[in-house]
């Protein structure tokens, strides 16, 4: 369940069937979107891992495997080790009643836009806060983001967006995505007032659940989000290709 609403919350740009495995390009702009997962037991695991790497090295990419309790088969972790891929960035895949949620948010008085789309006002203040690279990977930024159905919500301020975040429409489900407060603007309740439009708006739409992704070691951020309804459904790391040796 949860490897679809991540594929389809986050959709990468292209996707390539390597035996089972769901190669995912996107010019390497986030782990999500630039990483293997496997769905399925490819029939020699072996050539597939190598399939895999050559595509990505003809993108100039390393390997990337997402590895969480539906990964095939279930060694994969075990054997991309042994073959030097590194481990890194264990996240937990949380879930909740969006009713709860919502009940437990404190309403916050300051207004929210929302949207279909995110506008540059959006676009500057989420790639501020958690964007990598220049001009070409915040265009790449923008399509990951707009690739499926999504609602984006702002508290503007006076000189641009003070707050923003994102939630991913998948049927019943909305993921919560790219939640960032102006760091001039924190601790002001404004990242909960994002959210709860959010998931507010969404509701009466039929989007009874919702989940998010964290990472592991963010012991503040599981708080609040335990505090906020949430609970653990699933955990996964990355597994990369180690970089290539000197001739």
């Amino acid at each position: 369940m949860f490897d679809e609403l991540m594929r389809r919350g986050w959709p990468a740009l292209a996707e390539s069937d390597l035996d089972g495995w769901l190669a995912r390009v996107s010019g390497g702009v986030t782990q999500r979107a630039n990483s293997v997962a496997s769905l399925a037991e490819p029939a020699d695991v072996d050539a597939a891992v190598s399939a895999v790497e050559r595509l990505y090295a003809e993108h100039g990419l390393p390997a990337v495997f997402q590895v969480g309790p539906t990964a095939r088969p279930a060694d994969l972790d075990a054997r991309l080790a042994a073959r030097g891929y590194e481990f890194g960035s264990p996240t937990v895949f949380e879930v909740a009643e969006t009713a709860a949620v919502l009940a437990r948010l404190p309403a916050h008085p300051v207004p929210v836009t929302l949207a279909d789309e995110p506008d540059e006002s959006w676009m500057d203040l989420w790639w501020r806060v958690d964007g990598r690279g220049g001009a070409d990977a915040r265009a790449v930024a923008r399509a990951i983001l707009t690739g499926g159905p999504a609602r984006y919500a702002a508290v503007d301020g006076p000189h641009g967006a003070l707050a923003v975040a994102r939630l991913a429409l998948v049927g019943e489900w909305g993921g919560l995505y790219c939640l960032a407060v102006h760091p001039a603007a924190r601790r002001r309740g404004l990242g909960t007032a994002v959210t709860r439009a959010l998931l507010a708006d969404a509701a009466p739409a039929g989007v009874s659940r919702c989940w998010l992704q964290v990472r592991a070691e963010n012991a503040a951020a599981l708080a609040l989000y335990e505090a906020a309804g949430f609970t653990p459904a699933a955990r996964y790391h990355y597994r990369t290709s180690p970089p290539p040796r000197d001739s």
